[in-house]
């Protein structure tokens, strides 16, 4: 892809088809302010390019027929979403229609060379599937703070080795496409945004509890990520004064408290307490419990399991308060590896939001779970760079 909008007004249009899919000249029309005269040229301009495709003839609305447009159906995106503990990599078409998945298992822990060095094996076997000749652009989402102009992690507390490193510019030289990146939180809202629960709220939170805790931040359908792209790192606020150390050099954070990580520790001392015969069971046949291994125990009613996910979600619920009686958002959604926890997770989290918060900024506020779940973050990806790509060079 080398063409991109020569104005505001083709890159408008370009995100209609984006979000829309093929739609008639007549219909685009009616959401964009440009004359029919003005609108011809515009899309005329853009058939030159090869970012849009004549699409055959529209439905009649009376009088001549008009044409619909299309995005060109051999554009691709590369989306890739690095997790603590795995990697997603996706190919999607121009809708952001995801056309092939894979994931991983892998720890961010092991740097940069050797996480990127799997991000390309996977985009090469997608490559190789037939799903894609090349990539047109790729997003890339990363568990921690991000200068979001610069596509450089700053000190993320679980990536030791990522500080610094040039992301952004070294997958585009291995890629041969220009990247974007962004916390992996943030890419998780824009994909619940353009394809899940968010779809019709410009105004909402998205609070990604995995691994990590953080929270993306949506006003007005665009991504708030703040001055210098921290914005939303909800896992660092303080939940229990001097309470537990976390790998941020703080103490009594809300990641410290409730995580996955966070969640698996609890889970181990209580079963080597003796606390729960599940748990115990679970960690003498695995050597190791995690937040898979707490939610099925409590799927078989571990009173233990129980309380340990009715205490994280009371503790994100008091954070999420805040946040709500500070922002006012119009929706809140649940996402990330812990939602697996489901409903005895969310039931607490919404005591405590609509006991803590004003009735007036909780009246009508739904609080619910991610409808994606993995396919949120390489949606969101691929949204990332079809943002970039859909605006005027």
């Amino acid at each position: 892809m080398t063409a991109r909008p020569a104005n505001a007004h083709q890159a408008r249009l370009l995100r209609l088809l984006r979000d829309g899919g093929p739609n008639s000249r007549a219909q685009l029309g009616d959401q964009v302010d440009l004359s029919r005269s003005k609108l011809a040229v515009e899309v005329d301009r853009l058939l030159e390019t090869g970012l849009v495709v004549a699409d055959g003839l529209a439905a009649s609305r009376g009088g001549r027929r008009s044409h619909n447009i299309r995005l060109a159906p051999a554009l691709r995106f590369l989306g890739v979403d690095i997790g603590a503990t795995s990697v997603d990599v996706a190919v999607t078409n121009a809708e952001l229609e995801v056309l092939g998945h894979l994931n991983h298992p892998m720890d961010v822990r092991e740097g940069p060379v050797a996480i990127f060095e799997q991000v390309l094996s996977m985009a090469a076997k997608l490559r190789a599937s037939g799903l894609a000749e090349g990539f047109d652009g790729a997003g890339i989402g990363v568990p921690g703070p991000v200068r979001f102009p610069e596509g450089i992690p700053v000190a993320p507390p679980i990536m030791p080795g990522w500080d610094g490193f040039p992301v952004r510019e070294a997958l585009s030289q291995d890629l041969g496409c220009p990247v974007m990146v962004d916390n992996d939180v943030n890419l998780m809202a824009m994909g619940e945004q353009h394809a899940g629960v968010a779809r019709s709220v410009g105004d909402f939170l998205c609070v990604k509890i995995g691994t990590g805790i953080g929270c993306g931040i949506v006003v007005g359908g665009e991504v708030h990520r703040g001055t210098t792209g921290s914005a939303g790192d909800i896992g660092h606020i303080q939940v229990e004064p001097d309470g537990r150390p976390c790998a941020c050099g703080n103490r009594g954070c809300l990641e410290a408290h409730f995580s996955g990580a966070a969640l698996a520790r609890d889970a181990e001392d209580a079963a080597r307490a003796g606390q729960s015969l599940e748990l115990a069971a679970r960690l003498e046949a695995s050597g190791k419990l995690t937040a898979v291994d707490v939610a099925a125990a409590a799927a078989a009613g571990d009173p233990t399991s129980l309380d340990l996910i009715r205490e994280g979600g009371n503790r994100v619920g008091q954070v999420i308060a805040g946040l709500v009686s500070f922002f006012n958002p119009g929706l809140v959604v649940i996402g990330g590896g812990v939602t697996g926890l489901g409903h005895t997770l969310l039931a607490s989290v919404r005591t405590q939001v609509y006991r803590q918060s004003l009735p007036l900024a909780t009246g009508n506020l739904p609080i619910v779970l991610g409808e994606l779940g993995p396919a949120a973050g390489v949606i969101g990806a691929a949204r990332l760079i079809s943002d970039h790509l859909f605006s005027p060079a």
